[in-house]
């Protein structure tokens, strides 16, 4: 196969291993710039053109899309999926994993578990809003944070209302949601490949952080986990129709909650902690599945 790898930083470790695991099994990768990409959208026959040459030729493409630039990348990803390129994961599925008031509710609706959630643009509910998740602690975030930035602990009811009521005053979106004691600090995230649980570690926030993400300076562990965070993490990912994802689950006294689908996460903490070969997995994942035309939205939606 030829594969196109959309990328920023192809020298980032899940790109080099993903590069690798594809020249491994004999298959060439491309590392595309999808900022540095242009279209032809007017034309009959769609064009993707890079460095002043037509991308042509590729059998699927694996998208590595950063946060900041969702929306251009995934316009080229659509452009892929025009011309008939299959994607590991599909343009839409991306774009509802990346709006995080829209994965929860789809979530909500396919009966997932979540943290009890509020999302409000008034700013004189708050008092309500609190209410609505069971009062302080609660956990506030920036519908656009990622790796746990924009992400804030209110501690008490006064400081939890100071905080909600600062994020409106700034004109952005927030969510708030109830605050998983019996979690301490600690989360499961299981890598969905297929439809099926590969790979699942644990990440504990450092000392005095009650974020997990790896980036703040937390720590991972191989995890063994249940048959019922096993159906949760399977059916987040259905509910997004993503191929490949990791899916961010807390352990609450209720069951497993959902915390966030990501549509593109990183192999390093997974592969090093569980010590498997999650690159080699995706790439055969794409062996099974990539045909020409085979994206079931073809770049609509």
């Amino acid at each position: 196969m030829k594969i196109a790898l959309m990328t920023r930083n192809p020298r980032l470790y899940s790109h080099q291993r993903l590069i690798a695991a594809a020249e491994a099994r004999g298959h060439e990768i491309v590392p595309v710039d999808y900022l540095r990409c242009y279209m032809n959208i007017t034309s009959s026959r769609p064009e993707l053109r890079y460095m002043g040459a037509a991308l042509e030729g590729f059998d699927a493409v694996i998208p590595r899309i950063a946060a900041s630039h969702t929306f251009y990348g995934l316009a080229v990803l659509r452009q892929f999926e025009m011309m008939g390129v299959y994607p590991l994961n599909e343009s839409v599925a991306i774009g509802r994993s990346r709006d995080k008031l829209r994965s929860l509710q789809l979530l909500a609706r396919d009966g997932v578990g979540l943290p009890v959630t509020a999302f409000a643009h008034d700013t004189t509910r708050t008092e309500e809003v609190l209410q609505m998740v069971g009062g302080a602690p609660v956990v506030v975030k920036l519908l656009e944070g990622t790796q746990g930035i924009g992400v804030v602990l209110g501690e008490t009811h006064k400081s939890a209302k100071s905080v909600i009521e600062a994020f409106h005053g700034a004109d952005v979106n927030i969510l708030v949601q109830e605050f998983i004691k019996e979690a301490e600090g600690e989360d499961v995230r299981a890598f969905v490949i297929g439809g099926k649980v590969v790979a699942a570690m644990t990440r504990k926030g450092a000392e005095g952080e009650f974020r997990s993400n790896l980036h703040r300076g937390g720590s991972a562990q191989p995890a063994r986990i249940s048959p019922d965070e096993r159906a949760t993490a399977i059916t987040a990912a259905r509910s997004m129709g993503l191929n490949v994802c990791g899916v961010d689950m807390l352990r609450s006294a209720r069951g497993p909650v959902v915390m966030e689908v990501n549509s593109s996460p990183g192999l390093e903490g997974i592969e090093n902690s569980t010590k498997v070969d999650v690159a080699d997995s995706i790439i055969a994942h794409l062996e099974k599945h990539a045909r020409p035309g085979r994206t079931r939205t073809r770049g609509k939606g």
